[in-house]
């Protein structure tokens, strides 16, 4: 059997190449069973996609039928390309931590900054921001050196996060999502006057007519419950209103406040058209809402029990500058 692994007089750098030259007891195999076989490090599903996605040649010539038969005296080459750096890969970002150790980081999220990376935001996100602030020396999640995020914010909802560094932490604070018992309140700016105080329930599930979009649904839905508090209303045509989650879909608070008539101000899914109370507002104030461009969304005060300590803890993250700048427009417009 003449077969060779050559890769010790590659480069260090260089991908690793495996070559075979085919034997009469070898002859009629499949090519990717053979391959495996001989190789022993790599498994059938891997050889087959390097030979499909063009890594395999025969005789010099490319081949990308991992099944075609073999035959004596075939000299094969397959070619291992270098491996990808991991992913996510940290990213030197600015994060404004409000609390971090060993355990778990608090953090005030700013509007614009995706929390986890996915197709068309790979990179710039929240994970990246963390791998990077971290380093390769915290002990991470599930054997892997990365954040343990427990729930998230939506790209452009502002305000406090709590994110696991162990798995002790990451065990505690999914249990604590999971059965409701973090303290989360929510300040959002909605179109009309709400009530002093209630709350709004329906089942939340997918818009059939727009699957980008979340909705309440009569039946197949998630169910769902958000409380609210009315704080202030601007010239009888804005609420500022605080939302306490007893649940936590998708979309909650924007699909709850939109169902009932008050979608938030600047929410590029939920508000479809000007809403009539705008005409409420001062012209030049009813522009500047108009044209806020994001969800007048932000996650205001989060409370835990720490996993290590249960220590309670509270945070609160500030308005941000765009949400308190509008509000000072409504304020003293």
């Amino acid at each position: 059997m003449s077969d060779s692994l050559i890769s010790d007089s590659l480069p260090a750098d260089a991908p690793a190449l495996f070559s075979f030259t085919i034997t009469p007891e070898q002859t009629g195999q499949r090519a990717d069973r053979m391959l495996a076989d001989a190789i022993g490090t790599l498994s059938r599903s891997r050889v087959k996609a390097l030979i499909e996605t063009g890594h395999l040649t025969c005789n010099g010539t490319p081949r990308r039928d991992p099944a075609f038969a073999l035959r004596e005296g075939m000299t094969l080459e397959l070619r291992l390309p270098p491996p990808e750096p991991a992913r996510p890969q940290a990213e030197s970002i600015p994060l404004d931590i409000l609390f971090e150790d060993r355990d778990l980081i608090v953090l005030d999220k700013p509007a614009g900054l995706v929390v986890h990376p996915a197709p068309g935001n790979e990179t710039g996100t929240l994970v990246n921001a963390l791998l990077g602030h971290c380093g390769p020396d915290f002990e991470g999640i599930g054997g892997e050196k990365r954040p343990g995020i427990v729930h998230r914010l939506d790209k452009d909802t502002s305000g406090v996060m709590v994110v696991a560094k162990t798995p002790l932490a990451h065990e505690a604070l999914s249990e604590a999502f999971a059965t409701r018992t973090m303290e989360r309140a929510y300040l959002a700016l909605a179109w009309g006057l709400l009530p002093p105080s209630g709350e709004f329930e329906g089942a939340i599930g997918r818009d059939k007519r727009d699957r980008k979009r979340m909705a309440v649904v009569p039946n197949g839905g998630k169910h769902a419950l958000t409380r609210f508090t009315t704080k202030e209303t601007f010239h009888a045509g804005v609420s500022l209103v605080e939302c306490r989650l007893a649940t936590g879909r998708t979309h909650q608070i924007r699909v709850h406040l939109s169902h009932n008539g008050h979608p938030l101000l600047g929410d590029p899914v939920y508000l479809r058209r000007v809403p009539a109370t705008a005409r409420k507002l001062p012209v030049n104030v009813r522009h500047q809402a108009l044209d806020f461009p994001r969800q007048a969304l932000h996650a205001a005060t989060l409370g835990f029990t720490h996993p290590r300590t249960k220590e309670e803890l509270l945070f609160s993250a500030p308005l941000p500058d765009d949400l308190q700048t509008l509000i000072e427009a409504l304020s003293e417009g």
